[in-house]
């Protein structure tokens, strides 16, 4: 199939055909990471704006990375410097971003739906960083292109998400990409951060921790999302990790190849016990190495390229 899409909004929209091509351009990409030089002229000549105006660390440099393996000019735009912190619109800055010939608009907002009114009042391309508590299509891209590195497809397999899915924009995406792909995905935690609402979307919902772990191919951890709660969801961390926490005893109890994720920061001894987490069966830092993959992917492909980088030096 060819790609038509002019931005990344969300995963919702992506037909499962579509998510398979981002993940098959991704491996070709992957592939570059692993040469001596680490970059294609795929963006040579483009211009790559990271308007973050929410604050990130993994997911800014990764697409700064990513777009400079790509041989794109990159800009980096924070809030705290900019002319939103004293009252422009977002659809100013964006035209602004547009004036100055930007060609990929890359951005992170606390507003749910920001990217998709981008969109619509630039003409270049958007790819959303994560809005709100409303979706991360890159992380969920990137979470499936690491669950099919280790398990060959996700089709039929058990996934569960584990923590605080109500405020999470990397469970919704997830959700929503590995339903599509044919996984059962099963969602776990609290009842006030897990509600039954999210059946709906095609999920097994239980807030028993150790049934949810007991047949789970893959089990991907979220952290607590205190800073998009506004009251405390319960009442302290030691009964948090205590009654959903991944210890090693429950560690212990899952099946003997099933892999463990986390889009991180992670929270050491409150999701996950340390030991988890530096484990050979941890994909966290494999999630890392993979981001810059399905990054690269997805600007190539919103930016209209066909010819992907041949193999070897």
């Amino acid at each position: 199939m060819n790609w038509t899409r002019k931005h990344l909004l969300d995963i919702e929209s992506l037909s499962a055909a579509e998510i398979r091509m981002i993940l098959d351009t991704s491996r070709a990409f992957k592939a570059v990471g692993e040469r001596t030089i680490k970059k294609v002229p795929a963006l040579r000549g483009r211009t790559v704006i990271n308007l973050f105006v929410e604050p990130s660390t993994r997911t800014r440099i990764s697409f700064e990375l990513a777009a400079m393996r790509l041989n794109a000019d990159v800009i980096n735009f924070t809030a705290e410097a900019s002319s939103l912190k004293k009252g422009e619109t977002l659809r100013d800055t964006g035209k602004t971003l547009e004036a100055l010939s930007a060609d990929i608009i890359v951005i992170r907002h606390s507003a749910e739906g920001a990217p998709h009114l981008l969109s619509r009042v630039v003409g270049c391309s958007v790819v959303n960083a994560g809005d709100g508590a409303h979706e991360h299509p890159t992380q969920a891209l990137l979470d499936t292109f690491t669950m099919f590195e280790k398990k060959g497809d996700v089709s039929g397999l058990n996934v569960t998400i584990l923590g605080d899915i109500l405020y999470s924009r990397v469970a919704r995406s997830n959700i929503w990409a590995l339903t599509k792909l044919g996984a059962n995905v099963t969602l776990c935690g609290p009842p006030t951060l897990v509600p039954r609402i999210f059946e709906k979307m095609g999920c097994r919902v239980t807030h028993n921790v150790d049934e949810a772990l007991a047949d789970a191919d893959i089990v991907n951890l979220l952290r607590i999302q205190h800073e998009r709660q506004r009251l405390s969801a319960f009442p302290s961390i030691g009964e948090y990790r205590s009654l959903f926490g991944l210890t090693n005893e429950r560690f212990a109890r899952l099946k003997p190849d099933a892999i463990v994720m986390h889009p991180g920061p992670i929270n050491r001894g409150v999701e996950i016990d340390s030991e988890i987490a530096d484990h050979p069966r941890s994909t966290i830092l494999d999630q890392v190495t993979n981001g810059l993959a399905v990054r690269m992917a997805v600007m190539f492909l919103v930016s209209g390229g066909k010819t992907l980088p041949e193999p070897g030096e």
